[in-house]
């Protein structure tokens, strides 16, 4: 990491600290000085917050399947080692339980921000075994303000919904979401809750905007053509190859994607899929990068 030292005063008072004798060589060896001088001061130079390192940024979503993997056993250690192993600084998780008596009553997305050393963010979007059932975040950085929003239903079945997070990046506000939309082969529904989305786009005080989840629906679908028309899609933009995601051990199938608003500075550079069988679903990372 690059140090500043500041220098007091201005090249004569530098010159008088170094002593006499070092003030009575040349005026050569003084204009060296001076040329050594701005040299040193231009390396050690503080970072300016808008280098490279800090215009990435990763993120994660993921279907997590109330932690139960392949093999039937749920083991949320496995979870949090594939998130820790990407250095991601938010993640989507959707089938998060919270009290459920499949999973013992334990607080899923809770457990999580143990492991992982992030905060955890849940909500409840539907009743399930005597516990809660909804959508969850884990960020790294700080979390100034969310809510959930119950999504609109056309018929009986599971409520979905939004969970929404804005948080401080470099002191810019962020908005991420978290969501996981029907499956039924009828899209309606799915329409409907994609015009929620381009609402809540519309109404965003900031341009760094970004929707995760899963869509239960496919790239040549009606969801994804009109949430093209609002947002761009990682993978669709940066992503090489199928970008399947489910099912984890038979991956077949591109169903859980990562948005961003159309004109958002965030711009996708990379985006790729951790194999893992620790859920029915493959995780789906992007690193995004601020475009001037």
């Amino acid at each position: 990491m690059n140090a500043f030292f500041p220098i007091s005063g201005g090249i004569d008072d530098h010159e008088r600290a170094l002593g006499a004798a070092a003030v009575s060589g040349s005026a050569r060896l003084r204009k060296r000085r001076r040329v050594g001088l701005l040299l040193t001061l231009l390396l050690v130079a503080p970072t300016a917050p808008t280098q490279a390192a800090d215009r990435t940024l990763r993120v994660m979503t993921w279907n997590i399947h109330h932690g139960e993997g392949t093999d039937g056993q749920v083991d949320l250690e496995r979870i949090a080692a594939v998130i820790k192993a990407e250095e991601v600084a938010l993640v989507a998780l959707q089938e998060v339980d919270k009290g459920v008596e499949r999973t013992n009553r334990r607080d899923l997305a809770g457990e999580l921000a143990a492991l992982t050393g992030m905060t955890a963010l849940f909500s409840n979007n539907f009743s399930y075994q005597g516990g809660e059932y909804g959508n969850a975040i884990l960020s790294r950085l700080p979390v100034t303000s969310w809510n959930n929003t119950h999504l609109r239903m056309l018929r009986p079945g599971e409520q979905r919904g939004v969970l929404q997070a804005t948080v401080d990046w470099h002191g810019i506000p962020l908005r991420f979401l978290s969501t996981h939309i029907d499956y039924r082969r009828d899209d309606a529904e799915r329409l409907a809750n994609v015009a929620e989305f381009q609402q809540l786009a519309a109404r965003s005080a900031t341009r760094y905007f970004m929707i995760a989840g899963d869509f239960n629906d496919f790239p040549d679908s009606r969801t994804h053509r009109v949430m093209s028309e609002t947002f761009a899609e990682a993978w669709g933009s940066a992503g090489v190859g199928e970008g399947f995601t489910f099912s984890s051990d038979r991956p077949r199938s591109r169903i859980d994607y990562l948005w961003v608003i159309r004109g958002s500075p965030l711009q996708p550079a990379r985006v790729w899929i951790p194999q893992t069988t620790a859920s029915d679903h493959l995780p789906l990372v992007a690193e995004f990068t601020v475009e001037p």
